[in-house]
């Protein structure tokens, strides 16, 4: 079953399902100080296992992923990453809650996807160019990549310019038509990163995305009592129907600064999410990265993320003029949805991270999460959201 998860940041990093090309693309600035990078003439292979479960026996997935890095010569890169995640438990089908329960009905799945993406880089005097393709196949969902990015430095090298650009065509199988579906994506993103000091560097980037095709998650229902005969109502449920288009914009600050003195680095971000759907969002993001004498380095961190919901999110049908359509939903509107992830909602996630540097060459970590969402719309019930934890274990080797 695919998870056509609303908003990059409606649930945890573990759930995005979002083309791995387009999140390489959005997160080309950003510097990766507890994942290892290989320098410029040095080989990386790092391996991470995680495992993301829901409280209350709902959903847990197990993702184990391989990424290689290898110099060709001494101005070219390739990287290389292979993913296998599992997923199994229990999700809210979209269905309101019996009468005189608050529990919400919960569907099983099971699922496997196995992942790729691959990317060549070459650094010309004072420019990057890398290209990346990628694959991501489950049993109902196919999605492939590309995505084309360059960076260049100006300013004796304290001012860095990034631009992308990134494509996908997704295929899924809708339970209602024998054919598979189609969705097509296209992200930009323009950059800015600046040295404020030797001790202090700022990034901006704007990202604009378009999505086209079909776009509901082909699993969730919505339910309104329907009359069958004269004065004979019964709780009938209908495929959701979300709008053909999405257009998404995000704009994206980075603050790091570094306190010599204390040994540590603060990493604050802010994010700025609109959609066409009308899904207004606020994420703010606070780490820590405390070094522990010559091999430790410590990250505690908290994130908090405001959502409000799409145009088109109701709990129950009933009490609207939304009729809804049996079998396949029609070309134009009406639009609905009942799934969670498009209601109003805040959510929040500490979390610790842990690396240690056992030798110049190999290097281990872990991390453990603690994610919760709280819904916001005042009708929704709460059983409908997750509580979860993440577990997060990593190696990487240069030569």
């Amino acid at each position: 079953m695919h998870r056509n998860d609303s908003d990059r940041d409606s649930l945890p990093r573990v759930r995005r399902r979002e083309p791995v090309v387009a999140r390489a693309v959005a997160l080309s600035l950003l510097a990766g100080w507890l994942a290892p990078r290989a320098a410029r003439g040095e080989d990386m292979l790092s391996y991470k296992y995680q495992k993301y479960e829901e409280l209350g026996g709902r959903i847990r997935v197990e993702t184990q992923g391989a990424h290689l890095v290898k110099d060709i010569g001494t101005a070219s890169r390739l990287k290389l990453e292979g993913i296998v995640d599992t997923l199994a438990g229990a999700t809210p089908t979209g269905q309101p809650a019996p009468a005189g329960s608050t529990q919400v009905p919960l569907s099983l799945l099971h699922e496997r996807r196995k992942a790729w993406n691959a990317e060549l880089s070459h650094q010309f005097d004072r420019a990057n160019l890398a290209l990346g393709v990628a694959n991501s196949r489950e049993s109902d969902y196919v999605s492939t990549g590309w995505s084309v990015q360059a960076r260049a430095d100006f300013n004796q090298k304290n001012t860095t310019l990034l631009a992308g650009v990134a494509g996908t065509d997704d295929r899924v199988k809708v339970f209602y038509q024998p054919a598979r579906a189609s969705k097509d994506g296209a992200d930009l993103i323009l950059g800015l990163a600046q040295l404020l000091s030797p001790h202090a560097v700022i990034a901006l980037n704007l990202t604009w995305s378009h999505q086209s095709g079909y776009l509901s998650d082909p699993y969730k229902l919505v339910q309104r009592d329907t009359e069958i005969i004269p004065g004979v109502f019964l709780p009938l449920t209908f495929p959701e129907h979300r709008p053909k288009v999405r257009d998404k914009g995000i704009a994206w600050v980075n603050l790091k600064w570094t306190w010599p003195e204390l040994k540590g680095t603060l990493d604050a971000s802010y994010r700025l999410y609109h959609d066409s759907f009308g899904i207004g969002a606020h994420t703010v993001e606070l780490a820590w990265f405390q070094r522990w004498g010559e091999h430790w380095i410590v990250r505690p961190a908290i994130r908090f993320h405001d959502q409000a919901a799409a145009d088109f999110y109701h709990y129950r049908l009933d009490g609207t003029a939304i009729v809804p359509a049996a079998g396949a939903p029609p070309a134009g509107g009406p639009h609905y949805s009942s799934d969670y992830r498009l209601s109003a909602f805040r959510s929040l996630t500490p979390g610790l991270k842990v690396a240690w540097n056992a030798t110049a060459r190999l290097q281990f970590d872990a991390a453990i999460e603690w994610y919760s969402m709280r819904g916001t719309d005042g009708e929704t019930p709460q059983s409908a959201y997750v509580r979860a934890r993440i577990l997060t274990i990593g190696a990487a080797m240069t030569w």
